[in-house]
């Protein structure tokens, strides 16, 4: 029986049926600011901009020689498997099932359905992604069909696998960081699977978005345990429970090597690397290049290749992103005002602020008291300082303010 490392190989040639490797890109920005040689693989440039085909085409193949008759696929997803699973129906002629929450966005189901090219028929189902998965396998069941997991499968598992395969012949040689985004476990366990076998002096970091740490709960409870809450911003690792088989593969991780990115960080990262280097990263493809900073010591005159997952970004969050980053950076902040309620007291505090301060937001809330009306402010500036200095004015004039930026409810019902 041939190993792993083998069987990742095979499944790496048979891949060329669809698709040419993608790239690994020297990166001369980053490589210079951390003073290391850093590589990205840009799985964001696979034909369906994510590295979900690798795993639903080795799947989907393995099932077929497995079973020539299977004619019938199914998939639960929101984006990226889906348009995987769409993209090798339409390859392999087969007919697939995909099933999606009602909520998923008009540009992610126009996208399944081209790269399905008349082979797949969409379901939009449940409010939430564990009805939508109920329901197709329900669906999957009555059919006798094919599931397709997104990332707790052996076959999908061996075909994410690929990614490192094509690192290492297009390096030519070993790196000796590898870091990589975590969601459900199937890229990260595929490949460092095979690298450790192939390459066992790589070191390895493993990413997570800090509201949705699947694989860093389940190293601490020694099984993966259901995250109670999950915060969907990285929509593409945001998985509340990482895989069975996908743990059993990862269980040898320290959680040492486990790095926790702030999702509004992840959005510094994000326009950074559109701004700078124009290159268009979803969340969970920005999270490999987002802990660059916070590995520095560590990656300092290494080589280090970041796993840059994704690139299926719907622009109409760009203005979300932009928000998200300018607060996480202090540069954007929103505060609610008790207003005198006096002739030019507007004048007043307009002269409070700075030369680099700009009122994104002015709105009254309310008359809370015969003197006094309570305003909501947006403030944006150019440093982080500025509000300090702003601050220190307003407390001087006794006009009493609250920051309620980094509240979450009232930011949620004001902003």
């Amino acid at each position: 029986m041939r190993d792993f490392a083998e069987q990742a190989r095979l499944a790496t040639d048979a891949l060329r049926d669809l698709f040419d490797p993608t790239p690994l890109q020297r990166n001369d920005h980053l490589s210079q600011r951390f003073g290391a040689d850093i590589w990205l693989k840009r799985e964001d440039l696979s034909p369906v901009r994510s590295y979900k085909l690798r795993g639903a085409f080795t799947a989907m193949r393995k099932a077929r020689e497995a079973q020539p008759s299977l004619q019938h696929f199914v998939c639960a997803s929101a984006g990226n498997h889906a348009q995987g699973v769409a993209y090798a129906c339409r390859h392999f002629g087969v007919q697939g099932t995909i099933f999606m929450p009602v909520t998923t966005p008009q540009q992610k189901i126009d996208k399944t359905r081209i790269f399905g090219e008349g082979q797949v028929q969409i379901v939009l189902t449940g409010d939430y992604f564990d009805q939508t998965l109920a329901a197709a396998k329900s669906f999957c069941e009555e059919k006798a069909a094919y599931f397709l997991s997104p990332f707790d499968d052996d076959d999908v598992i061996l075909g994410q696998a690929s990614v490192g395969v094509e690192i290492l012949d297009q390096l030519g040689g070993d790196p000796d960081l590898v870091i990589l985004p975590v969601g459900g476990g199937g890229l990260s366990s595929g490949v460092t699977r095979y690298l450790r076998s192939a390459a066992p002096d790589v070191d390895f970091r493993f990413v997570e978005p800090l509201g949705g740490a699947s694989l860093t709960a389940a190293l601490r409870a020694g099984n993966p345990e259901t995250l109670t809450e999950v915060n969907s911003f990285v929509d593409g690792a945001a998985v509340a429970r990482l895989g069975d088989k996908t743990f059993a593969l990862l269980d040898w991780v320290d959680p040492g090597q486990v790095v926790l990115a702030p999702e509004d960080r992840i959005c510094i990262t994000m326009l950074d690397m559109l701004n700078v280097e124009g290159i268009v990263l979803e969340p969970a493809g920005a999270l490999s290049v987002d802990v660059l900073p916070e590995l520095a010591p560590l990656i300092q005159g290494k080589t280090v290749v970041c796993v840059t997952s994704g690139g299926n970004f719907d622009f109409e969050r760009l203005p979300e992103v932009k928000e998200r980053a300018q607060r996480f950076a202090g540069l954007k902040k929103y505060f609610i005002l008790r207003m005198p309620q006096r002739p030019g007291a507007l004048r007043d505090f307009l002269e409070m602020l700075g030369p680099e301060d700009d009122i994104a937001r002015f709105e009254y809330l309310k008359k809370s008291a015969r003197n006094f009306g309570s305003v909501l402010i947006g403030i944006e500036t150019k440093a982080p300082e500025n509000f300090t200095r702003l601050f220190a004015r307003l407390d001087h004039a006794a006009f009493p303010y609250r920051d309620i930026t980094n509240d979450g409810i009232l930011s949620e019902f004001l902003i």
